[in-house]
């Protein structure tokens, strides 16, 4: 499945809808330090979450060992970014490939965004002038586009 990474996060709840997301994709959250919050047991309590929730859910000291660890030629990296270069549905997923987001207040930094291990800087559309979605949000459609494009693949309730 795809490997979802938030880095340098700082808002809890957005984090909590985004590990309850990982945990029914059947994806793997990756949270690059520093984080704007605990993930101590109180703290994932007082978000609701289960336990089990969090089994899918990585922390990684800095972007390089989070890359270390998951990045290989056949994976693709997509930074998505307002100020990316193809729409969301432009682009091609495969299975482990990685979603790479921003901190809610700033987005990725331009060094991330220009690394070399970027596959594409991808974008949502959105109306001129407009703020950027929600953090939970913006993962949730890009990971459901490429969920879809693989068959929403390990999903129980498809239908015929």
């Amino acid at each position: 499945m795809f490997n979802l990474v938030l880095f340098e996060p700082e808002i809890p709840p957005n984090t909590g809808n985004l590990i309850r997301l990982a945990a029914n994709m059947g994806a793997h959250l990756h949270l690059i330090e520093p984080l704007g919050f605990s993930l101590d047991i109180k703290a994932v309590r007082r978000a609701g979450l289960d336990y089990h929730d969090l089994t899918r859910v990585h922390t990684h000291k800095n972007l390089d060992a989070c890359l270390e660890k998951l990045h290989a030629p056949e994976v693709q990296l997509f930074a998505c970014t307002t100020k990316g270069d193809v729409t969301h549905v432009d682009v091609s997923y495969r299975e482990n490939d990685l979603l790479l987001f921003g901190p809610e207040t700033r987005g990725l930094p331009e060094a991330v965004r220009e690394d070399p291990r970027v596959s594409a800087k991808v974008r949502l559309p959105m109306q001129e002038g407009n703020r950027s979605l929600n953090l939970s949000n913006a993962v949730s459609i890009v990971s459901y586009e490429a969920w879809r494009q693989i068959g929403f693949k390990g999903a129980t309730n498809l239908g015929s």
